[in-house]
């Protein structure tokens, strides 16, 4: 077995499918399963049952999965220490971050960076999904969390606030009081069913929720259109003239933006200095995320 079959093997174990997986390692769906049937041919053993639903391990795969997991650490760990002994300002950075400090914060020192360091490549990945680090899906992940993982090197930048915000045109023809009609309602974003949390905590607790929509600039889109209230990060909603803000803004611990990486990397130049870089851009926005504007 060569590495290449072992990162294939464990991509279509983790995704199911020979197309999820080409997705992920970015090569062909025929390349996938040519080169499992191979594996199996090599092995002279079945690795995989092939169900309608999908890939599912055999017996034996469960047993290699064991080893091919094992393997994975150490490449990753070989491949993050070779990478943390690299002191050039050139070579590719992976960042992950959602697509909304990207498209409506990060966007533009993101290109200064870009034109002051020419020969460093930036490969964003913009996913709501955690990215595991340990095997260099990512080697910095900018995230809104409470309790990043304990093994990777961090810094919590700040807490983001937010605020409901709505469209004025929807503020003309919607009421805010339960007892006049037509009632406004809130633009849900966590799980159905039961009463969500946030709207009791809300200055609006007698306002209901009504579908679900978890990307952030989907949510943002849908407030504007007057879809009606949404709960913003404040970076958001405060640059929006269709939008009007209505109450103060609060701080919300979701929205503890944290930079991460892994410690083995903390060494390699291009990966500190672009770290600097974005920490020293995202608080020179501190007024912004926080509210403040």
């Amino acid at each position: 077995m060569n590495w290449e079959d072992i990162k294939i093997f464990l991509a279509l174990m983790r995704h199911g499918t020979v197309r999820a997986a080409a997705a992920k390692l970015k090569i062909s769906h025929s390349t996938v399963a040519r080169r499992i049937d191979a594996l199996e041919h090599k092995l002279a053993v079945r690795l995989f049952d092939r169900l309608p639903s999908g890939y599912v391990l055999t017996l034996v795969g469960e047993d290699m999965l064991q080893v091919a997991e094992q393997i994975e650490e150490e490449m990753g760990g070989l491949e993050r220490r070779i990478i943390g002994h690299d002191h050039k300002l050139s070579g590719s950075i992976k960042i992950s971050l959602v697509d909304a400090l990207a498209t409506h914060l990060l966007m533009p020192y993101i290109v200064i960076f870009t034109e002051k360091y020419p020969d460093i490549q930036l490969e964003l990945q913009t996913t709501y999904s955690a990215v595991n680090l340990d095997i260099r899906e990512a080697d910095i992940a900018l995230r809104f969390t409470s309790a990043p993982p304990d093994h990777l090197i961090g810094r919590r930048l700040l807490t983001c606030s937010i605020a409901p915000y709505a469209s004025k045109n929807y503020l003309a023809t919607h009421s805010l009081e339960p007892k006049f009609e037509p009632p406004a309602h809130w633009i849900g974003f966590g799980p159905q069913g039961a009463f969500p949390n946030w709207v009791k905590k809300s200055e609006f607790p007698h306002i209901a929720a009504k579908g679900q929509i978890v990307n952030l600039l989907v949510q943002l889109e849908a407030c504007k259109a007057g879809m009606g209230i949404s709960m913003l990060p404040c970076f958001l909603g405060a640059g929006e003239e269709s939008l009007t803000r209505l109450s103060d803004p609060k701080p919300d611990p979701r929205f503890k933006l944290w930079l991460l990486t892994h410690r083995e990397l903390r060494t390699n130049t291009r990966i500190r200095v672009f770290s600097d870089f974005i920490i020293a851009a995202i608080k020179s926005e501190r007024h912004l995320l926080t509210g403040q504007t």
